[in-house]
């Protein structure tokens, strides 16, 4: 079934993604996943995958053969940047300044420089993290001072109650704001990649051009 999913998923992902040429990466969320289910992933041509948490991605790393460029993905704390920083492609889920100056701190000690992406609380969540959409700006700027950051793009997580309106207009305007920071051009900050879509959502992210999509309980079913 694994097979079946991935090249499902991958079929609406080109589909979608017709009209802005460029299909968006897919990163399998494997939080949920063991080892064993993780490894067929990459004779299917998928070779990055997403985890939520530092310690459950510690357990797995030893048994995954360095095969996966790994990406972090969930909400990360200050004093856990340490343990992933050498073990990460990524860190999607940058959302407060105190985490960026940890990231920039534990990257320079490692004499390198840490891909990240801003998170933006598109929906005002309360309970989720997230830079506020008119924050953004400010905030990359900010970013843009420290030499351990490699600012990438933007990421978001849509609300799970949201109907499929609602969250089509919440991509858009995630589009809309990756947009208008490629177009501020500020230097230091590298506009490459909208991180956005899960399983339930991927192809309304795809549509709006996401460059990358989330998705794991689409592909492990």
């Amino acid at each position: 079934m694994l097979k079946e999913n991935v090249e499902k998923v991958r079929r609406i992902l080109e589909e979608e993604s017709r009209p802005f040429g460029r299909v968006p990466e897919l990163i399998a969320v494997t939080k949920f996943a063991t080892p064993e289910m993780i490894l067929p992933l990459y004779d299917l041509g998928v070779k990055n995958i997403g985890e939520n948490k530092v310690q459950v991605l510690r357990e797995k790393l030893p048994h995954l053969d360095g095969k996966f460029k790994i990406h972090l993905i969930g909400r990360l704390q200050s004093n856990k940047v340490k343990y992933i920083i050498e073990d990460v492609c990524m860190i999607h889920s940058l959302d407060r300044m105190s985490l960026a100056r940890e990231i920039d701190r534990q990257a320079q000690l490692h004499q390198k420089r840490m891909d990240v992406l801003v998170q933006v609380n598109i929906a005002k969540e309360p309970q989720k993290g997230g830079v506020a959409e008119e924050e953004v700006l400010p905030f990359l700027r900010e970013c843009a001072a420290l030499p351990g950051l490699h600012v990438k793009g933007l990421m978001a997580i849509m609300p799970l109650d949201a109907d499929r309106e609602t969250l089509d207009g919440y991509f858009a305007r995630m589009r809309a704001l990756f947009d208008q920071v490629t177009e501020e051009n500020i230097e230091n900050i590298d506009m490459q990649e909208l991180s956005m879509g899960m399983s339930r959502d991927f192809d309304l992210a795809a549509r709006h051009g996401a460059t990358m999509v989330r998705v794991g309980s689409m592909l492990f079913q």
